[in-house]
């Protein structure tokens, strides 16, 4: 089997699609599709950047001035806004529509 352009842990891989699933109802058929979508952002960033960024995006909802730090800077907007891309571009590849 050969290895993907940037290895992830398996741990960060389940976590995804775990979360992925959840975000569907649960259906089983996510499984395989937030499989392949987490495997696709995998050959686009490092696992590195892909912690950067999801955490990016994912708290620029937190409230108060914790949420400043995600919201405001320019350079983490930025990050959110690659993530999100990339993020779209793998939904499409695979099947999933946006939640």
């Amino acid at each position: 089997m050969a290895a993907h352009a940037h290895d992830f842990p398996t741990s960060g891989r389940v976590e995804y699609v775990l979360e992925c699933m959840q975000k569907h109802d649960g259906k089983y058929e996510y499984l395989y599709k937030c499989s392949c979508v987490i495997d696709q952002i995998a050959k686009a960033m490092p696992y590195d950047d892909f912690v950067t960024m999801s955490t990016a995006l994912r708290n620029q909802t937190m409230a108060g001035e914790r949420g400043a730090l995600f919201r405001d800077p320019a350079p983490v907007k930025e990050m959110a806004s690659k993530y999100k891309a990339i993020q779209a571009s793998a939904n499409k590849t695979c099947n999933v529509p946006p939640r």
